[in-house]
């Protein structure tokens, strides 16, 4: 292969590489700021028990999102298909849009960018503060470094037909269940020794599970499994877990739960999680559902939105 062969070789994989590389990234220069202008701003709500969004598509970066899930706090998200922001900390400033001059932008703090789809994600504080600013007409802008080059890049959430939609957003966050999937479907009834008896806190955890049952269809299976310590007789010790159990199981039933979506069972002594028997005397609750097969979906998320 001649110089010139190499060297024309090398130029055609540069152009094949860039032109590659420009099929999966932006069109548009990279740095600079995202955001949707007033003939374009549109917020999204999906809305039932289980959860509430908020979806705000954010043009040529992808979607800033509040999300309140059943027994959790208000989160917000930054999702983009592509990583524009460089990993690290950015910045996250309150600005008055263009036609409110004379506003000072006021700072909420850093937030931490990842690499991932979902480069910037807040907690309650932060995701509240960020709500009342665009209650208050005011623009939340995240600022990070570029991936690429290092230069700016700004993504900017729109406040206009933000106002109609929270008020829906917050009728249906009155509306959640007191509690998820995630934390009821492994749940735990203690027993002091020898009893067999619920306290108030014990049926107030059942009844935060009743209520998740009577709403989600999904779930096709409620195992209640009874345990002991190793204190006394296996005999008499079987017998008791049987009873605590069945004390959990009565009480699901009482509170309007088919007593075919349950099964009972009574280990006894013979599945210690600790070496404490108090860890031991206990009664546990566990969810099946259609979702935790193979090939079943599970309901949440933020499908089926309503636009505003």
């Amino acid at each position: 292969m001649t110089v010139m062969t190499q060297v024309f070789t090398k130029q055609m994989r540069y152009r094949l590489g860039t032109l590659a590389l420009g099929l999966f990234l932006p069109s548009a220069s990279w740095a600079g700021s995202y955001g949707a202008g007033i003939t374009n701003s549109q917020w999204y709500i999906a809305e039932s028990v289980f959860e509430c969004s908020l979806v705000h598509e954010v043009p040529g970066f992808g979607r800033a999102v509040f999300r309140h899930r059943a027994g959790e706090d208000l989160s917000f998200f930054l999702e983009s298909e592509f990583n524009l922001m460089r990993p690290g900390q950015g910045s996250l400033v309150v600005e008055a849009p263009a036609w409110r001059p004379g506003v000072a932008p006021r700072s909420v703090g850093v937030v931490d960018v990842s690499d991932g789809r979902r480069q910037v994600s807040l907690k309650a504080r932060q995701s509240v503060i960020l709500a009342q600013s665009l209650l208050e007409g005011m623009r939340p802008t995240v600022t990070r470094a570029s991936w690429y080059d290092g230069s700016p890049v700004r993504v900017q959430v729109s406040n206009v037909n933000f106002n109609g939609q929270y008020q829906r957003y917050r009728a249906c966050a009155a509306n959640l269940l007191p509690v998820n999937i995630d934390q009821i479907s492994r749940s735990r009834v203690a027993f002091a020794s020898g009893s067999k008896r619920l306290s108030a806190a014990d049926m107030e955890l059942l009844d935060n599970i009743v209520a998740y049952l009577m709403a989600d269809s999904t779930v096709e299976r409620v195992f209640v499994d009874g345990h002991s310590d190793r204190i006394g007789s296996r005999i008499d010790n079987r017998a008791l877990s049987e009873e605590r159990a069945n004390v959990v199981a009565d009480y699901l039933k009482s509170r309007g739960i088919d007593s075919d979506l349950i099964t009972v069972r009574a280990h006894g002594d013979r599945y210690p999680v600790s070496r404490r028997p108090a860890d031991n005397r206990r009664t546990t609750i566990r969810l099946q559902r259609e979702s935790d097969r193979p090939g079943m979906q599970q309901a949440n998320g933020y499908g089926g939105f309503t636009s505003g």
